[in-house]
């Protein structure tokens, strides 16, 4: 069982950067590729971007490559996105998710946050 808990959004106004945290609780977090997902208003769910188990590798959403970036720290259990370059259309609610492997299929994942909501002012 994994829980998980998101933090790090806001408000913040088009061209401003942000970094969103998420914690684990689990006591093998090292065992799961993590990811960020979002969901806009009306929009369905949208994969962002993914980091594997050791953080070797990453795949990013084509809205965010070169803007986002994703990283973990397997020792102190998190994963952040550090998104730059902020947009209107970036404004969402991020999910923080873990799988046993990489993928970004949202309905693949098994363990969500609650998310927290990013809004970006024009």
């Amino acid at each position: 069982q994994v829980q998980l808990v998101e933090s790090g959004g806001g408000l913040v106004q088009a061209g401003g950067s942000l970094r969103l945290s998420c914690a684990a609780s689990t006591r093998t977090f090292s065992a799961y590729a993590m990811g960020w997902f979002r969901q806009g208003p009306g929009k369905e769910r949208q994969f962002v971007a993914v980091i594997s188990r050791s953080g070797g590798s990453t795949v990013y959403g084509n809205s965010v490559k070169g803007r986002f970036s994703i990283s973990r720290d397997n020792a102190k259990k998190m994963v952040y996105l550090e998104m730059n370059s902020l947009k209107p259309d970036d404004t969402a609610v991020y999910y923080c998710a873990a799988k046993s492997s990489l993928g970004v299929d949202a309905t693949e994942y098994p363990y969500w946050g609650q998310g927290t909501r990013v809004t970006i002012s024009s």
